[in-house]
């Protein structure tokens, strides 16, 4: 058990792995909200804890079970991301093999609330039914409107086009091994929720009408059990107009020992121009590549992601490409030359691109794929679409619709 405090709330609370559990009267879905992977992050936590004990106070009738679960509890205490390695980057598939195998790596910190982490969702996934819905509660280092990011299948899409807030697609493609990947491939909807800057009093707020609608579309607890129409235009009015899909095309990295200092004042969306100046990275200047949304810049000592650029998505690409996936047009992608399936599953396409050089990365997307680049002439693209359980979320209104 650890007591953390909160700046905003003036607040402590003592905390467990699992902030919070609800178990049902009636038969419904496992729903699993996860706060404070990074120990700078307490804003979805205090949430979390706040919004379990209304719950429980008010004896609201919840279908299926609810879990809220802490994540970094080592860094949580001290206030700081991660002691050595980022708890949101260790989950790559060959990484949660070696767990499962009992092979823990560097006994860091991180890693050993990585193997409790692990251990208590492979509990709830052995003990529940679903279907499973996995929510991760983040904040920005800048200042941000809230919004959400998934990674790129349909499923996640239907999902998540319930909410009143920008969504984010592709990030996947730029980040090594986060939780939500995984648990992508164990084919549940699974997304991420960033509710504003760490140590703003909105974010809070943010975080819990944002746990309420998300029970209410999962269909945990009905809409007349809260003052749902509270909480759903409190999040709306938050965003000031953003809506709709955007998606990632520009990312500018950061190596271990790279110094970056981003130009102070920018918040996630701004609109930015070609050249314009945003950071000083190793002594250098650096301009952007295209116009685009500034999307989250970074302004703490620690993390790999300098910025994102991001645009938005018209909505006649967001119908062609679910036509496309629907009607599986990948599958005959390797009848062209420089192209073949990279797994048994057929997931994965390996992508010569000299023999393939009129097919873009914007075509794969449509098609569901993203990208990681093995060297300048090849790629791996690996589908999102394969691995997802439609057949769990079938019965539900929200996939009917």
């Amino acid at each position: 058990m650890i007591k953390l405090y909160s700046k905003p709330l003036e607040k402590s609370i003592e905390l467990h792995r699992i902030i919070g559990h609800i178990k049902g009267s009636d038969p419904g879905p496992t729903v699993i909200f996860l706060g404070g992977i990074h120990g700078n992050e307490p804003a979805g936590v205090f949430a979390l804890h706040t919004v379990i004990q209304e719950l429980k106070e008010k004896g609201t009738t919840i279908r299926g079970s609810i879990y809220a679960i802490a994540g970094n509890l080592w860094a949580l205490q001290r206030g700081i991301r991660y002691e050595q390695e980022d708890l949101n980057r260790l989950w790559s598939l060959q990484a949660v093999k070696k767990l499962q195998n009992g092979v823990s790596g560097t006994e860091s910190k991180d890693k050993h609330e990585q193997i409790a982490l692990y251990q208590t969702l492979k509990e709830i996934l052995e003990l529940e039914t679903g279907p499973y819905y996995f929510f991760d509660l983040h904040t920005t280092s800048s200042k941000t409107i809230p919004f959400i990011t998934v990674n790129d299948n349909l499923l996640n899409r239907k999902f998540t086009s319930q909410y009143p807030l920008p969504i984010v697609l592709g990030i996947e493609e730029y980040l090594q091994g986060p939780l939500l990947s995984y648990v992508n491939e164990l084919g549940y909807v699974a997304f991420g929720f960033e509710g504003g800057q760490h140590d703003d009093l909105d974010a809070v707020k943010n975080h819990i009408a944002f746990t309420y609608i998300s029970l209410v579309f999962s269909h945990s607890l009905s809409e007349n059990e809260i003052d749902f129409d509270h909480y759903f235009n409190f999040l709306k009015k938050s965003i000031h107009l953003n809506t709709g899909f955007y998606e990632i095309f520009n990312h500018f990295g950061l190596d271990e020992n790279d110094t970056f200092k981003m130009n102070p004042g920018y918040i996630n969306f701004q609109k930015i121009k070609k050249n314009e100046v945003l950071a000083l990275h190793n002594d250098k200047t650096v301009k952007s590549a295209k116009n685009g949304k500034i999307f989250m810049p970074l302004y703490q000592n620690k993390g790999t992601d300098g910025f994102f650029i991001i645009k938005g998505i018209p909505r006649f690409f967001l119908k062609l490409s679910a036509l496309l996936r629907i009607i599986n047009l990948d599958s005959f992608l390797t009848w062209l030359p420089g192209i073949h399936w990279y797994s048994e599953k057929r997931d994965t396409l390996m992508v010569n691109l000299k023999l393939a050089p009129f097919l873009t990365k914007d075509f794969f997307h449509l098609l569901g794929y993203r990208s990681k680049t093995i060297d300048k002439d090849h790629l791996i693209m690996k589908n999102r679409e394969v691995a997802s359980r439609k057949q769990d979320y079938e019965d539900t209104t929200w996939f009917k619709k």
